[in-house]
């Protein structure tokens, strides 16, 4: 863990995601993350949010030592939820107005079937090591290769380091099918809702275990992006992950899927690219400004709005070209995810906590 917070803690939109679990290893001997619940904040105090999610016309929102925070009037106002665990939260997603998950350190996958008013854990580290750990022992048994030994090896030292790898994406495809993936590599699946998970580090051609941070799905095809310009496909339903060329050697902190089908993928300083046809060949995306990007979100008319560290915003469609156009002025704070209400309007999520901005008119007008 040490080495990620060294490693990333001057990257706002990987930061916010590990800040808080490399104080929970400073502070494991007198706390346990895993069995605290997330301590109740007053309005006014300030929060580290990091994602959002839509559950219907609700917006939940989660962040620091566990925190998610929900709002029934586009982002206007905001209450705290029960949560189970004080760990940072780094990523959630929702497939109807009620079921949703959220994924963060010490490998925790939390489950909601109350649009976010209640949380359950069904997932943390120690399982999802001792499943791996199985998964090669087995692929081991079968092979007797010394990829295998070499999996195995590594699941031993996930086992051996405890509870302290996060998860920083996940994709559910409905209410029982999902992929969770995260820090060295980790990842995980279920086809029941959570109720059990199994070992997808075998079947991601990620023999480095590099970081992986972004999931996009294209129907059958999905895509996984992490560090050092990791990207792989899926044309099996995510049964398994090839390597594709990718277009850059930094970390990919964002992949999303444009309404006409196009992926984009964006990261360190401003780097993004597009691909029209299915990752074969990738072009850059101008973008002038060499700021981080940290998320991006698909608006209601199937455009995609990314957002930088600095809060700069930038709009992909099919009527860009190769090219992401600037909108209106940065917003006056760092960003680490962002999402669009109900009624249209942008609410952000980073350090200075939850606000919400309107929609640039530029946007609105097409």
């Amino acid at each position: 863990m040490n080495r990620i917070c060294q490693r990333y803690s001057l990257l706002l939109a990987v930061a916010l995601s590990f800040s808080a679990g490399c104080a929970m290893a400073q502070s494991a001997a007198v706390g346990a993350p895993l069995d605290t619940p997330a301590m109740r904040v007053a309005p006014t105090q300030k929060k580290v949010l990091i994602d959002l999610a839509r559950a219907g016309a609700r917006i939940v929102a989660v962040g620091e030592r566990g925190i998610v925070m929900l709002s029934d009037d586009d982002g206007k106002s905001w209450r705290q939820a029960e949560v189970p665990v004080s760990v940072t939260l780094s990523a959630v997603q929702f497939v109807d107005d009620h079921r949703g998950w959220a994924v963060g350190h010490a490998g925790v996958v939390l489950a909601t079937t109350d649009a976010g008013e209640h949380w359950t854990v069904q997932l943390d580290g120690n399982r999802a090591a001792q499943i791996e750990l199985a998964a090669a022992r087995d692929e081991q048994a079968a092979a007797d290769a010394a990829a295998a030994e070499a999996r195995v090896a590594s699941a031993e030292r996930l086992v051996a380091d405890g509870a302290d790898k996060p998860f920083l994406a996940l994709n559910f495809v409905d209410a029982r099918r999902g992929l969770v993936v995260g820090a060295f590599g980790l990842a995980l699946q279920t086809v029941d809702g959570g109720a059990t998970w199994t070992s997808a580090m075998g079947h991601i051609d990620n023999p480095m275990n590099l970081h992986l941070y972004a999931i996009s799905q294209q129907g059958p095809r999905w895509f996984v992006a992490g560090e050092q310009g990791f990207l792989a496909r899926s044309d099996d339903d995510a049964a398994s992950f090839v390597q594709v060329q990718s277009p850059y050697e930094g970390s990919l902190f964002v992949a999303r899927s444009r309404a006409d089908g196009a992926l984009l993928v964006a990261g360190l300083k401003g780097n993004a690219f597009i691909s029209h046809d299915g990752g074969d060949t990738f072009q850059p995306l101008e973008v002038r400004l060499p700021i981080s990007f940290s998320d991006a979100a698909v608006l209601a008319s199937g455009q995609v709005l990314f957002v930088n560290q600095g809060g700069g915003l930038f709009l992909s469609d099919e009527h860009s070209g190769d090219t992401l156009r600037v909108l209106s002025k940065p917003l006056s704070l760092p960003v680490a995810g962002l999402i669009q209400a109900s009624d249209g309007s942008l609410v952000v999520a980073g350090f200075s906590g939850l606000t919400r901005v309107p929609l640039p008119a530029s946007v609105v007008s097409e």
